[in-house]
């Protein structure tokens, strides 16, 4: 049959030059050799039309191809593989297998069941769907959503025509998720929430990781929450609104995370946690050795903070273990290690722009200053390796792709745009990449604890003074050793009503080494300079019993000299003297200390009687 419907077409096949033509099922030519098909078709002559006939025939032209909607899912489902996505690459990292299982899962089916998504008898919401029927085509075909909770909200119906309705989204409870009620509500997840949520599983299992580490290693892409949501299972397709929970384009600051914490530890009522010992490496005796020796610092230096934790009685382990009725506040156990440490060089060198550099050029004039710790030297080999830090930091965020390669379209009709956009975008990243590629012999580094290195190998950060010796600055008094310095200062130590910080007015009256001091490590823990400072005004207010000059401050407002509590490492009583600015203090012997307090006892007890 198709000889006969072929034999006039006698043009020879632009691929193989062969006349050998047949006709296909769909009526069109195509070569018998090479199965070439050509645009030519059969002439059909149909005389149905001579015929008087009530039918009349119609040509539709090809429908268009049905979306893949995937399969039915929830927000919260998509959350709980970002969240098994995180707790895989914390376990690739090396922390405890428990963690995931043991812990995370717990909290996250207490979560499920506070919030009513699951786990209850009375859930936050149920879905209905109205599909289409049979046959009939999905752009047009409504597809409706019922959403209703447990005050019996009116039933809100979104079909899957964004033209009409504004709204597209692959999940199912994408309208509850973004209704304003449940946004005020604060029981819904959201991406900082997961973070939260691990930064609680990782306390809750003693781990060794900080908020710090945790955000570090979000940053550095070892653990996904950026493009979190492209690991999703291909029958979830995430799509429209969705991009308003998912998509995600900064990091939270590590204020924020641990604010949102403890909203969730309310949220979830959650019991004691486990306690943080001397012997868990949160616990600040541990965690500040490892800062020694991020920042450089002398080894000796260790004893001197376990020192003054013992003296603030900060070694109490239930000062550092969460309890809803004994301590109910979360610890920032990296921003109060740092504190102590700072707290610990104040002791030491004073940090007022004059004590420090007379100190260092007191050891420069002596002999065997190579094997004694400068605060002089410290600084330039510190100050150097922060600076090439900050750019190596900088320049690993210029050339960080933020942007998803799997973008999610708000809508249908931004699509093209969007498109055109990513390849105008992909084409202009190439041209940068060429002019600004990476060094020959640069290799990724894995993650890592430490921001710095340190040593004699060439890629160090600098020479190592672990070594290095505190025997010039410390002297013994009274049998007791005591930092050379006889100097501390201090800002003004009582708590503002407003409970918000003043480190931005207060800012250019502190010395510049302590502000250089503040602003180091908050580079390394990735904070504001102002957490720093609150935190270590909370370590001094340890150490100064601040309630025995409140009440003469008001009494009389000109006293020149008050009696404060002891350093730890002189063990010393601090003679105060106020200004406006700042207060300095004058250690003494911590039996001077005692003796002082009861005379001064005994002429109140005269004056009464």
């Amino acid at each position: 049959m198709d000889d006969e419907h072929t034999a006039e077409y006698t043009v020879p096949c632009a691929q193989c030059s062969a006349v050998d033509w047949g006709i296909s099922d769909e009526g069109r030519f195509y070569c018998r050799s090479c199965h070439n098909v050509i645009e030519r078709t059969r002439e059909v002559v149909d005389l149905s039309f001579l015929k008087l006939s009530s039918r009349v025939s119609t040509i539709r032209g090809p429908r268009k191809k049905q979306a893949e909607r995937g399969h039915v899912w929830m927000v919260c489902e998509g959350f709980q593989f970002i969240l098994k996505n995180q707790a895989d690459a914390l376990l690739a990292l090396g922390v405890h297998p428990q963690f995931k299982d043991d812990v995370l899962c717990p909290l996250w089916r207490c979560y499920l069941q506070k919030s009513r998504q699951a786990y209850t008898h009375d859930p936050v919401r149920s879905c209905k769907f109205r599909v289409g029927a049979v046959g009939s085509d999905l752009e047009s075909a409504s597809e409706g959503i019922s959403c209703t909770d447990g005050e019996s909200n009116p039933a809100s119906t979104a079909g899957s025509n964004t033209e009409n309705s504004g709204f597209w989204s692959g999940s199912s409870d994408t309208l509850t998720y973004l209704s304003a009620r449940k946004k005020r509500s604060q029981s819904l997840l959201s991406m900082k929430k997961t973070l939260s949520l691990i930064y609680l599983a990782l306390v809750w299992s003693r781990e060794a990781l900080t908020l710090s580490d945790l955000l570090r290693l979000v940053n550095e892409g070892h653990i996904p929450y950026l493009n979190a949501y492209e690991q999703l299972p291909e029958e979830m397709k995430v799509t429209g609104k969705d991009s308003l929970i998912f998509v995600v384009e900064t990091v939270p600051s590590h204020h924020a995370v641990h604010k949102e914490a403890e909203t969730l530890i309310q949220f979830l009522q959650l019991p004691a946690f486990p306690p943080i010992s001397q012997q868990t490496l949160l616990h600040p005796a541990l965690l500040s050795l490892r800062y020694l020796s991020d920042v450089n610092l002398p080894d000796e230096l260790h004893p001197w903070v376990c020192r003054l934790l013992e003296h603030t009685g900060m070694m109490d382990q239930t000062l550092h273990t969460f309890d809803p009725h004994n301590h109910p506040t979360l610890p920032r156990y990296d921003v109060q290690a740092a504190a102590l440490i700072i707290v610990t060089l104040k002791l030491f060198f004073c940090l007022d722009d004059m004590t420090e550099w007379h100190l260092s050029n007191d050891l420069g004039r002596q002999k065997d200053s190579g094997k004694v710790f400068n605060l002089r030297r410290w600084y330039k080999v510190m100050q150097a390796a922060l600076i090439r830090a900050q750019e190596r930091r900088d320049q690993n965020v210029s050339r960080k792709q933020w942007k998803s390669k799997k973008q999610i379209y708000p809508n249908k009709k931004e699509k093209c745009s969007m498109i055109k956009k990513k390849r105008i975008a992909e084409q202009v990243q190439l041209c940068f990449e060429k002019l600004t590629s990476c060094p020959s012999g640069l290799q990724d580094v894995g993650p890592s604890s430490f921001i710095f290195c340190w040593g004699d190998e060439e890629e160090s950060d600098g020479p190592s003074l672990h070594h290095m010796k505190l025997d010039e600055v410390v002297t013994r008094r009274y049998d007791f050793l005591t930092p050379l310095n006889d100097m501390y200062w201090h800002p003004a130590l009582r708590r503002c009503l407003c409970y918000n910080s003043h480190y931005k007015e207060v800012e250019a009256t502190l010395p510049r080494s302590f502000i250089w001091l503040l602003q180091l490590f908050a580079f390394m823990l990735d904070v504001k300079p102002f957490c720093l400072y609150e935190e270590v005004l909370s370590v001094e207010r340890r150490i100064f019993d601040t309630r025995l000059y409140r009440g003469k401050s008001k009494a009389n407002a000109g006293a020149s000299a008050e009696t404060a509590g002891a350093s730890p490492e002189a063990q010393a009583s601090l003679n105060t003297r106020t200004s406006p600015r700042r207060t300095r203090t004058s250690p003494r012997t911590a039996e001077a200390s005692v003796g002082t307090r009861a005379s001064h006892r005994k002429r109140q007890r005269s004056r009464k009687s």
